[in-house]
């Protein structure tokens, strides 16, 4: 039970989480890529238009997968934001990458795509846009860059559940995307995610990796009549169990986003001029990008009325909460990357606020709040 009367997030339930789950131990078929896996793979193929959908464990796994099929090995450089999570660069990490950091736009946390050329090198391997928020990064432009240089583009797509890039869905537009279905997300199903293989060439090697490097995928589609070890690979399947709840989410997908987004524009808009007065940035939604209503964040003028907006908060039980370190200034990274300078980053991990965001949250009482405070 959290300490809060409004905490920063609850996890949305439909009502039939249950039910489902029960179902599927009912039908006997438990260990995944049952009738519920079948259920949530098909929607996000048929409402999205993605290329080959499979379910994983996590987002985290999704990106490991991603890093196993692009190839990348000892020596390989990786570009992507500092201001990220740290499971965007442990899959590549972990098979012998560089990560070559990238600064945040000014106006958002979201990677600048303008800086990107400068950091590519003959070892470069790939591309990793961020999407913060469920907002898209440039992607004309990355993948313009990513042509131009023979790069895969690998989108971390983990907030990015229902929202769009010039009319086209947020983890179709690279080689591969990986989502989150973390308890946190706008869908979720506690622990979970999803890989988007949308690079053909990746699209049979991608059922292997998942399945421990076997062809048991093809054995159930009758495609062999028996399956063994054929490639590297792990166990990056989910459950029945964990596929049963994310498809009562998936069910109320249309309720659940209008909630959110009328609480993202409620904040929106009353905050406005608060935000002038107290020399605080609102959420940038680009032209090219749609909204998702993942998170509403603010930014502060400097860490010190960070601190004291979400002191401010707690004293009305409240729970507002800062986001990323830097991933260059962490105790992993920082003798590696001690010389390099990215403040625009900097500047989101000392200033971003994230404020409450979920289904029945009581928007007015949080905005009624952030109005009392002035710097």
């Amino acid at each position: 039970m959290s300490q809060y009367l409004i905490p920063f997030n609850k996890p949305y339930c439909s009502g039939k989480e249950l039910e489902y789950i029960r179902e599927a131990i009912q039908d006997g078929k438990i260990s995944g890529d049952g009738a519920f896996t079948r259920k949530c793979t098909e929607l996000f193929t048929s409402r999205y238009g993605f290329k080959k959908v499979l379910l994983t464990t996590s987002c985290t796994d999704a990106l490991e997968m991603a890093s196993l099929l692009i190839g990348i090995k000892t020596g390989d450089e990786v570009i992507m934001p500092s201001y990220t999570f740290v499971s965007t660069a442990n899959p590549f990490v972990l098979r012998g990458a560089t990560i070559k950091f990238i600064d945040s736009r000014p106006d958002h946390p979201n990677l600048n795509e303008m800086l990107i050329e400068e950091l590519i090198t003959d070892r470069t391997k790939a591309i990793v846009p961020v999407h913060y928020a469920g907002v898209g990064c440039d992607m004309n432009e990355i993948k313009r860059i990513a042509t131009k240089h023979r790069l895969f583009v690998v989108e971390d797509a983990a907030q990015c559940v229902d929202s769009y890039y010039d009319g086209m869905p947020l983890g179709s537009l690279g080689d591969i995307g990986a989502f989150s279905f973390h308890e946190t997300k706008n869908v979720i199903c506690g622990e979970g995610g999803m890989i988007t293989v949308n690079n053909p060439d990746f699209a049979e090697r991608a059922e292997v990796i998942r399945e421990k490097g076997t062809n048991r995928s093809k054995f159930f589609r009758g495609e062999v009549d028996k399956y063994g070890w054929v490639d590297i690979g792990s166990s990056f399947l989910p459950s029945e169990i964990i596929a049963a709840f994310l498809w009562a989410q998936l069910e109320n997908l249309k309720d659940i986003q209008e909630k959110r987004l009328s609480h993202w524009n409620n904040y929106n808009e009353k905050l406005k001029n608060w935000a002038i007065k107290n020399e605080i940035s609102l959420p940038m939604i680009p032209s090219y990008s749609a909204n998702n209503a993942h998170m509403f964040y603010i930014v502060c003028k400097d860490l010190s009325v960070r601190t004291n907006i979400i002191n401010h908060l707690k004293e009305d039980q409240i729970n507002a909460v800062f986001h990323y370190l830097s991933l260059h200034k962490s105790p992993f990274c920082k003798d590696q990357y001690k010389n390099i300078n990215l403040p625009e980053s900097d500047k989101f991990t000392d200033c971003l606020l994230r404020l409450p965001m979920y289904y029945d949250l009581d928007t007015e009482r949080v905005i009624n709040q952030l109005l009392k405070f002035k710097i």
